[in-house]
């Protein structure tokens, strides 16, 4: 049987920045990855946006979280050259009903410590944005884009250089809770046991099966997890558009938004379509839907206009139906496993959290 110090359990960007921040506090460390490659799933297919703070409750860990990783990610962007843009977003109510949502939007963000919101009236947001149709918008100039593979391979290269290994193509089979650790049963080419006295389960879509394949982890701690699909499509032709626009968000999501990527390419979404199982395909008649959505913003947008581009699955702890949740991020005061950290429900804004999480994770392992 193989040991090590620590293992981290999923190569995503929380997996990444949990495993640079343990090996930068000296810890010898592991990341082992299911896929291929590293971040192949909720990691690379988001929006890449860096989240101000907004829309997340008061007190709760994704507006705390959040808040403070934003500060961290850019810095942490223009300290190791990682393609960026603090472009800016508009959050647009798009008749008068939808005003007081904007103005709670507002005062929760204040709440969160936003404080560089500027309410704008429809011509003034229609003065930077002239395409754009709507009564009154907020402008969040802390809102920005980012080259999210950049960020991981700069996550992955600071852990390496303090001496991390990432085994790819390595999932987890199995394990039990042993006396002074936890056992790891590792597939891939060649079947591998492996102790370690801190296990960090950041498996993303698949952390609730991975805490459950731990003979000894109650599974009363284990929470459900339903699979929301956001599905996105990319505009033909130059963005009209230089900063994001939101709508006002919807029960499981942040609504139909435009995104620009680095080169300044449009895209489109996502929506919310809860799925069963994993499956990255778009349904080009969706699209109909997001003629809709989009054109309550931007009426110019013209027939035919949206191409199917990519999909992503973000794992949400409510079911349909129900409130938003919060992220879970257990320790083992919350479980009473010493040395394992699980990571629960890490979607938006998980990427703009990424470094704050990593903080997290270590402070809730101590001097373990």
């Amino acid at each position: 049987m193989e040991q090590t110090d620590c293992i981290v359990i999923g190569a995503g960007v929380i997996g990444l920045a949990v495993a640079r921040r343990l090996a930068l506090a000296g810890r010898e460390v592991v990341v082992i990855e299911a896929e291929q490659a590293i971040g192949t799933h909720t990691s690379s297919r988001n929006s890449e946006v860096i989240h101000a703070g907004i829309y997340y409750a008061p007190g709760s860990m994704k507006a705390r979280l959040c808040v403070t990783g934003r500060g961290a990610l850019y810095r942490y962007c223009e300290d190791h050259g990682i393609a960026h843009r603090r472009c800016g977003k508009l959050i647009v109510a798009a008749n008068d009903a939808q005003r007081p949502a904007l103005e709670k939007l507002r005062a929760q963000a204040l709440a969160n410590g936003v404080d560089d919101l500027q309410w704008l009236s429809g011509e003034q947001a229609r003065a930077l944005e002239p395409a754009l149709e709507c009564v009154a918008a907020l402008l969040s100039p802390s809102t920005g884009i980012i080259d999210s593979h950049g960020l991981m391979l700069a996550l992955q290269g600071d852990a390496e250089a303090r001496g991390t290994a990432i085994a790819l193509k390595s999932p987890v089979e199995g394990g039990r809770i042993v006396a002074g650790g936890i056992e790891l049963d590792v597939g891939g080419e060649q079947h591998t046991r492996i102790r370690a006295r801190t296990v960090v389960n950041s498996a993303g879509l698949h952390a609730q099966r991975v805490a459950a394949a731990l003979a000894g982890f109650p599974a009363g701690r284990i929470p459900p997890c339903h699979y929301a699909k956001g599905n996105y499509y990319a505009l033909a032709g130059r963005s009209p558009f230089s900063r994001l626009i939101y709508p006002i968000p919807e029960a499981a999501g942040l609504g139909v938004h435009l995104t620009l990527d680095l080169a300044g390419q449009a895209r489109f979404g996502p929506d919310v379509e809860w799925v069963e199982a994993i499956d990255y395909r778009v349904d080009p008649h969706r699209a109909d839907g997001f003629y809709r959505e989009i054109r309550r913003y931007w009426p110019g947008l013209a027939d035919g206009a949206l191409a199917p581009a990519y999909a992503g699955i973000r794992p949400k702890l409510q079911a349909p139906g129900e409130p938003a949740r919060d992220f879970l991020i257990q320790g083992p005061k919350d479980h009473s496993v010493a040395g394992l950290v699980n990571l629960y429900g890490m979607e938006s804004p998980g990427l703009t959290a990424s470094l704050a999480i990593a903080d997290h994770v270590f402070e809730l392992l101590g001097k373990l």
